[in-house]
């Protein structure tokens, strides 16, 4: 190759022959002849030199498509981290309305399950509760507290609280729908995430590997086009190296025409020889083209004197020997050139990949925003709307719920209190006879004393006494009578039974009380079994010493 440079650079003038190349005689017509076979097949590298020139405008566009996607991958990036962050906040805040929503409707049922079964069982409790036949008219059928009660309350009460509950129900169950739609837009996003990622990783093994550092930077760091420029002027040193020793072997072949024509009987084979030339070949004579060669070929030689065709010759065989050498140099150059173009290509592939993969996280998130992510966000403040307003509902029915229970449970007490009632009033009724008893005994005593004295009085002094003196004289002593008077209401009852009366009792012993349980003027006290009162007496013992744990 050396020698081929060193030629290539003395078209003017021919160096002397180096001691021990001197030749005895000029080589025969066909050792030169297949040189210039050599020479020429030599020429077929022109479409390496071709292909390195492609090579390089490859690269050198495939740069600038890296840089530009590159920058447009960056500037997407710049803003994909604070768009994940937020659109990940929004979808924790969704999911905390979600569960606080979900945990507050769960607390609220179960108090309302515990208000009802407290319901239930004070309203069981009055179905159970037999109103004793002494309180009711003679002849009703058995009647239970709870045929006193009114439940159309409780029924509009429940259907308020199943309005409230079933409107709750539905307003989660949209919410549930619409944040598992949200869930899979994430799930969408993290795969176009995945594939980013993955994207990337690749890009930045295959740029560390290109490069002779190590990879730096995590695998979700952008890949570096740091070593792209590198590579595209190493293919430009490569395409110009190969066109210098394409040129030495230009010049090598025409040194071979000269030789070949300069010989004699050499023209018409140096004439067939280059008869087909390799397109695109350029002649140091300064063609360009097969038809220019030919034309140069055609043109009349140049005179050469002995010694100046002898150097020419070693020339000739000096640089046919390296020749081969410039080959291989010029096939391995364009096999480096093919890995570099190879690893280029390769890389750009990857920044476009990352590119892909970047606008389609970025696409995904762009169309979330702007088209599904408000309603998600919308039906989050709906259910929060929805679950305030039917919350106050459900804590105002489990008030009345409560209230109700209290009433019936007061119903429950009234009753027991009722019957302790009857039995104090029963008592105090048996003294009432009693004092009546007694007082009516003594004034019948004093009657019966006074009537004797009266008559004692008349039979002892009457005969003296005229009968006109005092007209009283024989009168009996007045009688006392106990009337009976009905009660009339108590202080803040409205008037609705006749006005009292009173009626006299007749007989001898007036204060003489009927049977218990019969007419007495307006007031009947039941005839209550001695079982019955008992077993109030204890109920209400039981209910005051759970108030009183329970307080």
């Amino acid at each position: 190759m050396s020698a081929l440079h060193s030629s290539s650079e003395s078209s003017g003038s021919l160096p002397p022959p180096e001691p021990g190349n001197e030749t005895t005689g000029p080589p025969p017509l066909e050792t030169l002849i297949s040189h210039l076979v050599a020479a020429k097949r030599s020429l077929s590298s022109i479409n390496h030199v071709w292909r390195a020139n492609e090579i390089v405008t490859t690269a050198r566009s495939t740069l600038e498509e890296s840089v530009v996607v590159s920058a447009r991958t960056g500037f997407l990036r710049s803003g994909l981290n604070s768009q994940l962050r937020l659109l990940y906040n929004v979808r924790a805040e969704v999911e905390e309305i979600s569960l606080r929503g979900r945990s507050e409707f769960a607390s609220a049922l179960k108090s309302l399950d515990a208000a009802d079964v407290r319901l239930k069982k004070t309203i069981a409790l009055l179905q159970e509760t037999i109103v004793h036949s002494s309180f009711r008219p003679e002849g009703e059928d058995p009647r239970s507290l709870h045929d006193f009660v009114d439940e159309r309350g409780v029924e509009e009460l429940h259907a308020t609280l199943k309005s409230s509950i079933d409107r709750t129900n539905a307003a989660q169950a949209e919410l549930d729908a619409s944040n598992y739609a949200f869930d899979d837009e994430l799930q969408a996003i993290k795969k176009a995430l995945g594939t980013y990622r993955a994207a990337t990783k690749l890009a930045n093994s295959r740029t560390s590997l290109s490069s002779s550092g190590s990879q730096s930077g995590s695998s979700n760091s952008l890949p570096s086009l740091s070593s792209m420029p590198a590579m595209v002027h190493s293919l430009e040193m490569h395409a110009q190296e190969m066109a210098n020793l394409l040129e030495s072997l230009v010049r090598h072949f025409d040194l071979c025409v000269t030789a070949v024509k300069h010989t004699e009987g050499g023209g018409a084979a140096a004439q067939s020889i280059t008869g087909d030339m390799p397109d695109g070949v350029i002649s140091s004579r300064g063609g360009n083209h097969e038809g220019d060669i030919v034309a140069n070929l055609n043109a009349p030689l140049d005179p050469l004197s002995d010694s100046e065709y002898r150097e020419m010759v070693n020339v000739i065989i000096n640089d046919a020997a390296e020749a081969e050498d410039v080959v291989m140099e010029i096939q391995d150059r364009i096999g480096e050139m093919e890995s570099v173009i190879e690893n280029l290509l390769t890389q750009r592939n990857s920044f476009a990949a990352v590119y892909s993969a970047t606008k389609d996280v970025f696409t995904h998130l762009s169309s979330l925003a702007s088209t599904r992510l408000p309603g998600y966000i919308a039906q989050a403040h709906t259910f929060t709307g929805v679950w305030n307003e039917e919350h106050d509902r459900i804590k105002g029915g489990l008030a009345d719920l409560s209230d109700l229970s209290s009433l019936y449970d007061g119903f429950l007490e009234a009753y027991d209190g009722l019957i302790i009632e009857v039995t104090r009033r029963k008592h105090v009724r048996h003294r009432v006879e009693k004092i009546l008893r007694d007082t009516r005994h003594k004034l019948d005593a004093l009657y019966d004393e006074d009537v004797n004295a009266r008559e004692t009085f008349r039979v002892e002094q009457g005969d003296y006494l005229p009968s006109d003196i005092w007209p009283g004289l024989s009168r009996e002593p007045m009688r006392i009578e106990f009337c009976r008077i009905s009660g009339g209401l108590l202080k803040g009852v409205l008037q609705d039974t006749p006005g009292q009366g009173h009626e006299p009792i007749e007989g001898k012993h007036p204060a003489q009380t009927h049977e218990q349980g019969s007419s007495d003027h307006g007031e009947i006290i039941p005839d209550l079994p001695k079982s019955l009162v008992e077993q109030a007496i204890a109920r209400l013992k039981s209910r005051h010493a759970i108030d009183r744990q329970e307080a």
